[in-house]
């Protein structure tokens, strides 16, 4: 199929995409790109080639590609869904007014990276008129195979601009990330350029919250646990053999099968080392628990740091939040990381210093009528989230009032 002098290639596969076009156009993406690993080829590869995100567990890959002059000028990851899970933007209340309908939702059309709520591109193109153009493709391409809708999720301001010249309806959540950095009300005060030291992190916290995140680092220290962390090659396959049997254990104690396969993560540790750091909690010389973080290894921008997994085998008070959260930032602070994003949802995350930040999805819906009936829904949850993150700002951890301007957007 062809416009103009563009060439649209629908693919079942990223292995029919070649790894280095893919990740040159993610570097076209500017910092928002460089400090995302979620979108890499090889990231996307691994889901696919592990048996995690594939038509068994609801997850139909159709990767979408735009060429001109035979050169991959845009493209992106899209999945056939046949159930909302794994997405982390809740649209469950969409599909079962549906089926109340006799209509069906599923299959919807996801672009995404799988089981992956962390704002970035989702786009990718070399410019602005590519990228426009891919996602009207995405809209004609769903039309034609008479899916229900099509949702692009946790998206970039590129991409935003983009889906809302052609028309899809904006929706908002709410994130909460720490900077390395006190919020811009403060930033003449100490910590403006970075903190130097966990420490002096604690320090910039009101002295209810600086005390109660004592409280909870002494419990675990008098528990005996103690820490290590590995990044990269320095990971050893015995090191991530037991990180999966913590992740794993976790998602059974819930009811639930794992997302991600053994395999995935072997694909990670062989194909993309540099971007993770694994932490190990120890207890009389054996392992108990584990975090793994997702690191930005870009050639240009700041630095980041994404929580993604964790998992114990023994409880020990208040070792989440130690492991979670306290190990990372007191890493990132020590390594000069500019930011830490928490994951999706948990407003108990401010308490730690992360702070609210709204992200965005982009959404299209076939049905006329339904289309009309969520885009009023959208206004008022709009309103709604609004007013969330005044209250979220006005309940600031830090000593000193937070401006509003400590605001971000998705990216």
């Amino acid at each position: 199929m062809a416009e103009n002098d563009y060439v649209i290639r629908v693919l079942d596969s990223p292995m029919q995409i070649e790894a280095s076009a893919w990740n040159a156009l993610l570097k076209h993406q500017g910092p928002d790109g460089q400090l995302n690993p979620f979108m890499r080829h090889e990231y996307l590869a691994a889901m696919h080639t592990s048996d995690s995100a594939t038509p068994a567990s609801g997850w139909t890959s159709r990767f979408v590609t735009v060429y001109q002059a035979n050169q991959l000028v845009a493209a992106c990851p899209l999945y056939l869904k046949t159930h909302s899970y794994g997405e982390y933007v809740f649209d469950m209340a969409w599909a079962n007014a549906y089926q109340q309908h006799g209509l069906a939702y599923y299959p919807k059309a996801v672009v995404a990276p799988p089981f992956t709520p962390v704002p970035g591109p989702r786009l990718l193109a070399t410019n602005a008129a590519a990228r426009i153009f891919l996602v009207k493709a995405l809209i004609d391409w769903c039309k034609a195979h008479q899916l229900s809708s099509l949702h692009l999720l946790f998206t970039s301001e590129q991409d935003i601009a983009a889906c809302t010249q052609a028309g899809l309806m904006l929706r908002n959540t709410v994130q909460f990330h720490w900077s390395n950095r006190l919020p811009d009300a403060q930033a003449n005060d100490l910590g403006a350029c970075g903190f130097g030291t966990f420490d002096e992190f604690l320090a910039t916290l009101s002295q209810e919250k600086r005390k109660k995140i004592r409280q909870e680092r002494r419990k675990v220290a008098e528990a005996g646990v103690q820490f290590r962390s590995s990044k990269g090659t320095d990971i050893s396959q015995a090191d991530w053999r037991f990180f999966y049997s913590c992740y794993e254990r976790t998602y059974y104690e819930h009811g639930n099968a794992p997302y991600l396969s053994r395999d995935f993560f072997q694909k990670m540790a062989d194909t993309m080392p540099e971007n993770w750091l694994l932490f190990i909690a120890e207890k009389e010389g054996r392992p108990i628990a584990s975090s793994l973080i997702a690191l930005s290894a870009g050639e240009q921008g700041g630095k980041t740091a994404f929580g993604r997994y964790w998992g114990a085998l023994e409880r020990v008070d208040c070792l989440h939040f130690e492991a979670c959260y306290y190990q990372p930032l007191q890493w990132c602070i020590a390594h000069g990381y500019d930011r830490f994003e928490g994951g999706a949802q948990g407003e108990h995350k401010m308490a730690r210093a992360l702070l609210p930040v709204k992200t965005s999805s982009a959404h299209w819906l076939a049905h006329p009528a339904f289309a009309d009936a969520i885009e009023r829904f959208l206004e008022r949850e709009g309103q709604g989230i609004e007013n969330y993150l005044v209250d979220l700002e006005s309940r600031t951890p830090f000593r000193h009032a937070a401006s509003t301007g400590n605001r971000q957007g998705a990216g």
